[in-house]
């Protein structure tokens, strides 16, 4: 649908974030995206948008894009600027020679949960029927493939089977390994109303830290990580010995529960609450609400997918639902919460290592001739793929010799980065398909070919659901960036004329409908039968979900009502898995556990979000929190510098306490790669270990040790305008601190923040280079500067107000010019303080400056919510004067807090 009013138009989208596939409205003048609202009409979210969702319009800075093909000819060259014809036939002639030489398996290709079904398809076909290998696999593999085993071996396909409705409808709901209020907020605001409106409702949290997920819950189970195996054979247990199982159900529809049975009567409640670090009690009230309850919901995400056990701990998991019956019903059934917009298309389109399209696999032999048969090739490569991790091995010992990635960031992302970088330093030749020309990955790529972005290109993705949108362009690209399926089918084409020049095209689409009505015949009778939809139907009925056969009127919205299952007995399958502890242990070298998690304003790698300065006001910088007792252990205080090492690597960063944090514990944001912070950001600790089945690694445990480090001399600066070209321009510069730091701040008026930290003070031609870059080495510029202390201030003020801050070796007044400058203030104080070698801010100025925005939506600083609270305002009064919480209500869960506290601090009246 597109609507004209005036100049502005409006055309309906989707999200291009998390897997939940919130409905957007992009209001545009035909060039550029002026706003975003979400789309009233849209299932997903009813008009709902979280504040990532609601931000999408600040995210198109041009000086962050990928406009124009880049061409390196040879390493160590700088790329330079090309056109597609030469870009698209030297990248042919080069994977054509590499094929020749070494062989297809010499070629892989990581592609993206963010790209569209179109795109995916378009890269599948490219690669099993053109090249002739598996080697393609996708970031998904980091997020959902230990979801898609656990499926695949209960219940026999890669199916979800609830619907979002599903969250109002059920009278108990057990969140697993998922902070819900940050990575799905949408789904969490559904859940807060249907608890709101039923507060019987039992709600619970299973979760090592106390996130905000945890506010809304009646139980919270705060286990050590890794041990949600050992849970759940635990409440089976307690099921068991009670009689709280739907015997029916198992008997005639289930197999294999005699030897769960076996298993998990040593999984007594005593035994499993001392390895789980919980108490029985609450073991026992979880087991009995589960048990008891007339309808049981879960929902979880990376705590259970990203583990070495990641495939046991979802299968586990269903194992309750398989032996209570609470499948196939309204309000009931196990539901995996899709990490990217589109992971979904990429499992049934096949572009994960091991499967292929319409949920086949590439181990079959009689699938591998059903796609053969389709495309008109006369046969598919018949062995397994390597996945993410093991590609990026063969990358580094040169086995993969030519790389193709596109709309994904491993230089970011992957697990043990050092590897990673320099994995990808060797590799003869990396095409990097990318909108972004920021990410960390954009190092690699000899070749570099600009995409279309969101609000920008048309095809179809599926969300957690199942549920299928056609996703159409608001405006143009910029430069000459082009879709993905576009580009995919360009180079297919040129690579084809020299792997089989007198063979009919195997790529003779012109549209991303053409590509989709080819994919969907691949589903035909399949469980993800999408044979009678199209686009004409999404535009006129909707979003569907899948199945949605050719005798359809629409989409099916639960799956397994008659509760018959696509296995080969058409029963589901219980799996009895062993308990197994996470792979890495905690020694006297490394003494913590590192867990690692989403921001609630954040999206993975930041290639998008960190261009929008707005999205940055509630947490500015990586922080690692610690819980109280291990900071007094260590003679830590909240934002001093420390290290944190791991097995693989080290970052220095700041700390801070947090009670949320179990004792023994860490916990550092995912987000945080070597763009924004020196040393190769958050998975530069991480491990590479991966689940035996799914192989997807184990991102949410690692055994690190922390330690303060003594870096006296610090760097603080403030910059406006241009920040993405400073920020690419002054990265580099900070590689010679111990610590560097990088962020934007401000909403109006965009600024780059840059913190750095060294023993002791740099080469001041350095310092120098800084100051230009900083526009602070000309002009209407105050300065005070004390070589011998080898501490310097330098401040630039246009038309009344700061534009740009620098302090140099003591950065005390940093919050307080800070402040200054959001207020839009240069007055007599200011410029007495630059004058006098004084470095602290005057007075009691900076006590309360640097107060974080809690509310990204209506800029509303915890500063201001807290004086609210002080005059006696409640949640509602709070939502009325000041707005916040009013919008996408992410904010709410910490203002709850700061309610509690206020009560909890109120004097008692005698």
């Amino acid at each position: 649908m597109q609507t004209s009013i005036a100049a502005t138009q409006t055309t309906r989208s989707i999200c291009c974030y998390c897997g939940v596939g919130c409905g957007v409205l992009i209001e545009h003048d035909g060039e550029t995206i002026l706003n975003v609202k979400g789309d009233p009409e849209h299932p997903a979210n009813f008009g709902k948008l979280c504040s990532k969702g609601s931000s999408l319009h600040l995210t198109g800075d041009l000086s962050a894009r990928a406009l124009y093909p880049e061409l390196r000819l040879g390493k160590g060259l700088a790329r330079a600027r090309t056109d597609w014809d030469s870009a698209l036939d030297h990248a042919a002639n080069q994977f054509a020679a590499t094929i020749a030489e070494h062989g297809p398996d010499s070629v892989a290709f990581y592609v993206s949960g963010q790209l569209l079904t179109e795109d995916y398809y378009a890269f599948n076909k490219l690669a099993r029927a053109l090249v002739g290998t598996n080697n393609i696999d996708s970031n998904s593999r980091l997020c959902m493939s230990s979801a898609v085993t656990g499926y695949t071996r209960s219940l026999g396909a890669d199916a979800p089977p609830c619907s979002y409705e599903d969250i109002e409808q059920s009278d108990c709901v057990m969140i697993v390994g998922s902070n819900m209020a940050y990575a799905h907020p949408v789904l969490f605001r559904r859940l807060e109303e249907a608890k709101a409106k039923r507060p019987q409702m039992q709600i619970i949290v299973i979760d090592p830290r106390r996130t905000d997920t945890c506010e809304l819950a009646d139980l919270h189970l705060a286990i050590q990580p890794g041990t949600d195996v050992a849970l759940f054979h635990g409440i089976l247990h307690i099921l068991m010995w009670e009689g709280w199982l739907d015997r029916s159900f198992i008997e005639q529809h289930t197999e294999g529960f005699d030897s769960l049975k076996t298993l998990v009567r040593d999984f007594t409640p005593q035994m499993v609450a001392e390895l789980c670090g919980i108490n029985v009690v609450d073991l026992q009230t979880c087991a009995h609400w589960i048990g008891t309850t007339p309808s049981f919901l879960s929902l979880w995400c990376q705590g259970l997918n990203q583990s070495s056990a990641g495939s046991a701990k979802n299968s586990a998991l269903i194992n309750l639902h398989l032996a209570t019956g609470q499948i196939g019903r309204a309000g009931s059934g196990p539901f995996s919460l899709t990490g990217q917009a589109n992971a979904m298309g990429g499992r049934e389109t096949g572009s994960l290592a091991h499967l292929l399209p319409g949920h086949r696999v590439v181990a079959n032999a009689e699938h591998r001739r059903e796609i053969a048969d389709y495309w008109g090739v006369e046969q598919l490569p018949g062995s397994t793929g390597l996945t993410a991790v093991e590609l990026f091995e063969a990358v580094g010992d040169g086995r993969i010799k030519a790389l193709w990635i596109a709309c994904t960031n491993p230089a970011q992302s992957m697990p043990d980065q050092n590897k990673i970088h320099q994995a990808l330093a060797l590799c003869p030749f990396v095409v990097l398909q990318e909108a972004f020309s920021t990410t960390e990955t954009c190092h690699y790529a000899d070749l570099l070919l600009p995409a279309s972005s969101w609000g920008e290109k048309e095809g179809t993705l599926t969300n957690s659901e199942r549920r299928i949108s056609h996703v159409q362009a608001a405006v143009t690209a910029p430069g000459e960036a082009r879709p993905d399926w576009s580009i995919t089918l360009d180079f297919a084409r040129r690579l084809e004329q020299r792997l089989r020049p007198a063979l009919p095209s195997l790529f003779a689409f012109d549209s991303p409908q053409a590509l989709f009505d080819e994919y969907k015949g691949l589903t035909a009778q399949r469980d993800l039968d999408i044979s009678g939809l199209s686009y004409s139907i999404l535009d006129q009925q909707g979003p569907q979900q899948w199945p949605f056969r050719a005798d359809l009127q629409s989409g099916t919205s639960r799956l397994y009502a008659d509760a018959q299952f696509p296995t080969a007995s058409g029963r589901a399958q219980f799996v009895a898995d062993p308990y197994r502890a996470p792979a890495e242990k905690r020694d006297a070298r490394f003494t913590l556990s590192l867990n690692t998690g989403r921001l609630r304003d954040q999206w993975h790698g930041m290639s998008r979000t960190g261009t929008a300065a707005r999205l940055f006001g509630h947490v500015e910088e990586a922080l690692l929190s610690l819980h109280p007792d291990e900071m007094r252990r260590r003679r830590l205080l909240d934002g001093q510098l420390v290290s944190v090492k791991s097995r693989r690597g080290s970052l220095v960063l700041p700390v801070q306490s947090d009670d949320s944090v179990r004792s023994g514990h860490a916990y550092l944001p995912m987000h945080w790669g070597n763009r924004f912070l020196k040393g190769l950001g958050t998975n530069v600790l991480t491990s590479p270990v991966f689940d035996p089945l799914s192989k997807q690694p184990e991102l949410k445990h690692a055994s690190v040790e922390v330690s303060k480090v003594d870096l006296p001399w610090q760097l603080f600066a403030l910059v406006e305008g241009d920040v993405q070209n400073r920020l690419s321009a002054l990265r580099p510069l900070l590689e010679g601190f111990a610590y560097a730091s990088l962020g934007l701040a401000g909403r109006e008026r965009p600024a780059l923040l840059i913190r750095a930290a060294a023993a002791s003070a740099p080469d001041s031609q350095l310092l120098a280079q800084i100051d230009q870059l900083l526009g602070l080495d000309e002009g209407p510029i105050m300065a005070y500067d004390d070589p011998r202390k080898a501490v310097g201030k330098r401040v630039r003020i246009e038309e009344g107000r700061i534009t740009a801050i620098r302090l140099a070796g003591e950065t005390a007044a940093r919050d307080w010019l800070k402040s200054l400058w959001s207020e839009g203030r240069a007055d007599e104080e200011l410029r007495r303080w630059l004058l006098a070698p004084l470095t602290t801010p005057p007075g009691n100025s900076g006590a309360s400056a640097g107060s974080k925005i809690l509310c990204s939506c209506i800029n509303v600083s915890q500063e201001a919510i807290c004086a609210g609270i002080s005059r006696g305002l409640d949640l509602n009064g709070l939502k009325q004067e000041l707005g916040c919480g009013s919008q996408c209500g992410s904010c709410v869960p910490e203002i709850k807090r700061l309610l509690a506290t206020q009560v909890a601090q109120a004097p008692v009246q005698l």
